[in-house]
């Protein structure tokens, strides 16, 4: 498998977005709603 060396700038992006993402997790908890994904081609809801 090739591996793929990341910028700088490219590395800060997808630590932002993980944090979006553990924020919104943490969000959609605290007010008890769902979170909707795709998967296998289908919306569905699901609670965090």
């Amino acid at each position: 498998m090739k591996e793929y060396k990341r910028s700088v700038n490219q590395q800060k992006i997808v630590d932002g977005m993980n944090k979006v993402y553990e924020k919104l997790i943490e969000f959609k908890k605290k007010s008890n709603s769902e979170l909707v994904i795709i998967k296998d081609n289908k919306i569905v809801k699901i609670k965090p």
